[in-house]
């Protein structure tokens, strides 16, 4: 779960920052990916919280090593989204049972503030903002996106 959810990130952002520091103009962006999981403890899933928790302070710490090499250095931080890993999650959960499944689904969505699980593409516009202009002033930020799921722990 380490190597899988913090490790590769990590790698990825070393050779990321390789290419960037030669590029010229500077003024590029990087969005890790964590979990709401990795904004606290999670039952049955520690190692996988800590290595989410893991990846949002890689990102701050790499956001104020980088910033002013003109390096905006952020993370998504993913809630429930309608992906074959949810999908697979949820199959195992409920046994491949469909109506176990439903019920599952509407469960989790009333937890949600939005009543529903997030489309990715909702996490791709916000992955979108990220790395445009109208974000430049943005460093070291982990931008929430789960339908409003942990405004209340938060």
């Amino acid at each position: 779960s380490m190597a899988l959810n913090l490790k590769s990130i990590w790698l990825c952002m070393k050779a990321e920052l390789q290419q960037m520091l030669k590029q010229q103009p500077a003024g590029v962006a990087i969005v890790n990916t964590s979990s709401v999981n990795g904004l606290g403890g999670v039952r049955l899933a520690s190692l996988y919280a800590a290595a989410k928790a893991g990846v949002i302070a890689l990102t701050k710490s790499a956001a104020l090593e980088y910033g002013q090499r003109g390096i905006r250095i952020n993370a998504l931080v993913a809630g429930a989204f309608q992906t074959p890993m949810l999908e697979e999650a949820m199959n195992r959960m409920t046994g491949g049972n469909a109506e176990a499944k439903e019920a599952v689904t509407k469960q989790y969505g009333e937890m949600v503030a939005l009543g529903r699980i997030g489309k990715p593409e909702e996490a791709a516009e916000a992955v979108l903002w990220l790395c445009s202009p109208g974000a430049s002033y943005l460093t070291g930020h982990s931008l929430i996106v789960d339908g409003g799921l942990s405004a209340a722990m938060r």
